[in-house]
């Protein structure tokens, strides 16, 4: 191993190197991945969960290119929901409750059963970079391993600090010991570099929960799952969660610790995640709210510790033990660890290439946190591009990158590059322009093809999203041409409210209306008749559900594309007052004010900015 030249090395085993190492392997780079602790692959540092809105999108597109993090979280999955629903295609988000220990063993598995990729357990201490190119890695024992690429994917470890209460100490997860002297060389190399916080709740002891006094959170009835291979399959048996709130009281135990908080008392410098807050800063911000909502997640299908997603916290132990103690179905909680606080070195994005290569040295790549991101699965998504791209490039083949119009990776990816982050990005439908062309259903249909090019995707995905929207298109033709006459259509109509036909129509005219569905429309015999003859599954049935009810929305939503890209010649008046702009949302005139951009368009790069605001931008300057 020692005497070998890899052609990509990727540091760091976490979500982002997973990824990185799979795809580099697969591609046929000779690959090596080293990390700190070969037991906590693909560890889920925080909550066991993966998707959610936006997030369940990027793990479809990983899936569709040929990544592993679809099929792990259906095989680890010990519950299935479908966010958003009750809202249109563009919005559904998928998203599974993970069991912990399972996740970590089935990536650990996958990996070991990739071929071209070797492993090995040391700390990386730092680079060897030769007239401006990277050539290896040196460990902390002194070895040095040569590649033609690296891949750092070092999450929250570069020089972790973990804060709990008025105490702190090294580390780059609970239990684990940080990384050092990286940063230092990459700050040697002419790199910028910050500090990013983030944070996670304590995790208690199922058995000491009063359930009973909790709202139960089951998951779907007929659950769906996240890899478009028929390797994996729903679920059939799922564990519920639960909710319950905070109170009045709780807030006032929790303050009484905030003396001894290091988020305000000075200890804490470092932004956390706006979306993710600590209980301490809900507290704090929405002061006006006298609950907040607790989700007690389980973490595994036999495990008895428990999640409590939304009291993250760095306080220190004894406040959130006895906080905890007054919240309903907590009254006799037992942790198994408190939560707490972690501040991070992370390098502002804007140093890199679209294709996460570095601008400084030739042939390293950045991936994950290290790039100023948040969440499991914007740093998969990088790792999988970073993964390519390094095997691409030392390949000699051109780079691969996607655009804001073909993917939520591209989005991310963009918004990084050219917008950079001072706090900690995580992704939400807001931030894509093209959300209704990005919707998790037709992944396989944007990406397949593209990984299949790669030599990710293999022939039987292909093939198998090849009849999926062969299917589709001839059932759309289908609804296109064949008419329903009014004795059938009406009755169907009239228990929709929906206005009756005096004549025959054609049933795509019925079923674009906004108050029919699928199930409406198969009450049609010949609907119904096609399905079984040609033997559709679900997956098709709502792919033409959605051609048909939303091209209208998919037609506007490109004109509108257009349109923002004249945005450029817009002026905004110097020293604009965006405080007056109430139906704009906070971020985007927090940002605004702050950078005070000079046309429409440039205010439309702002990360935080949506299109949405831009709308109403344009409409308080008279547009």
């Amino acid at each position: 191993m020692f005497n070998e030249v890899y052609d990509v090395i990727v540091v760091g085993a976490g979500h982002a190197g997973s990824e990185a190492a799979a795809a580099a392997a697969n591609m046929g780079s000779k690959t090596l991945l080293v990390t700190m602790n070969l037991q906590n692959i693909a560890q889920m540092s925080c909550n066991p969960a993966m998707g959610g809105i936006a997030k369940g999108q990027i793990v479809r597109e990983i899936d569709a290119l040929g990544g592993y993090s679809g099929i792990v979280s259906d095989t680890s999955a010990i519950q299935f929901k479908m966010l958003n629903k009750s809202k249109g295609p563009a919005m559904w988000s998928p998203r599974v409750q993970s069991d912990r220990m399972r996740f970590a063993e089935d990536w650990r598995l996958l990996l070991e059963g990739t071929p071209n990729l070797d492993f090995y357990q040391e700390m990386v201490s730092g680079l060897i970079v030769e007239k401006g190119k990277v050539t290896g890695v040196k460990t902390s024992l002194g070895i040095e391993i040569k590649a033609k690429s690296v891949v750092l994917t070092n999450g929250t470890f570069l020089n972790g600090l973990i804060h709990i209460g008025d105490k702190n100490f090294g580390g780059g997860r609970a239990g684990e010991k940080a990384a050092t002297g990286i940063t230092e060389q990459l700050l040697d190399l002419g790199f910028d570099y910050g500090r990013m916080k983030t944070g996670t709740p304590p995790r208690v002891d199922g058995r000491s929960l009063d359930y009973s006094k909790m709202v139960e959170q089951p998951g779907d009835d007929n659950p769906e799952k996240f890899s478009y291979l028929d390797i994996t399959k729903p679920l059939k048996n799922q564990r519920s969660c639960y909710m319950t709130y905070t109170s009045l009281e709780v807030h006032d135990l929790l303050r009484e610790g905030f003396d001894r908080s290091p988020m305000f008392n000075g200890r804490i410098k470092s932004l956390g995640p706006r979306y993710c807050p600590s209980i301490e800063d809900k507290i704090n911000r929405f002061a006006d709210k006298d609950r907040h909502q607790l989700f007690i997640e389980p973490e595994g299908w036999n495990t008895c510790e428990v999640y409590v997603n939304g009291f993250s916290t760095s306080l220190p132990e004894d406040v959130q033990f006895k906080a905890l103690r007054s919240v309903v179905g907590f009254e006799n909680v037992k942790f198994f660890r408190p939560g707490y606080a972690i501040e991070y070195d992370y390098f502002p994005p804007t140093q890199l290439k679209h294709t996460l290569e570095t601008k400084l040295v030739d042939g390293l790549y950045f991936a994950g946190q290290i790039n100023g991101t948040t969440g499991y699965e914007e740093a998969a998504s990088q790792g999988l591009m970073a993964g390519i791209n390094a095997s691409l490039k030392v390949q000699e083949k051109d780079a691969f990158t996607l655009k804001r119009d073909e993917a939520y990776i591209g989005v991310l990816i963009d918004d990084l590059i050219t917008k950079g982050t001072e706090e900690p990005y995580r992704m939400f439908t807001s931030r894509a322009e093209y959300r209704t062309l990005l919707r998790q259903d037709n992944a396989d249909l944007r990406l397949t093809p593209k990984g299949f090019e790669l030599g990710l995707a293999s022939e039987k995905r292909l093939k198998r999203m090849e009849q999926k929207h062969n299917d589709a298109k001839k059932f759309v033709e289908f609804f296109s041409k064949t008419s329903v006459k009014p004795e059938e259509a009406n009755p169907v109509l009239e228990s929709k409210n929906s206005a009756l036909v005096k004549q025959s129509d054609k049933m795509f005219k019925i079923f674009s209306r906004p108050n029919i569905t699928i199930h409406d429309v198969r009450k049609f015999k010949a609907v119904e008749q096609y399905i079984q003859d040609n033997n559709l599954d679900n997956e098709v049935i709502e792919q033409t559900e959605i051609q048909v009810k939303y091209s209208g929305y998919i037609a506007k939503e490109k004109n509108n594309a257009d349109k923002l890209s004249r945005l450029e010649y817009v002026k905004i008046p110097e020293n604009f007052d965006y405080s007056q702009i109430k139906s704009m949302s906070f971020e985007a005139r927090e940002k605004l004010k702050k950078i005070q951009p000079t046309t429409v368009s440039q205010a439309s790069r702002i990360s935080g900015v949506s299109p949405n605001d831009i709308s109403v931008l344009l409409v308080y300057m008279g547009r």
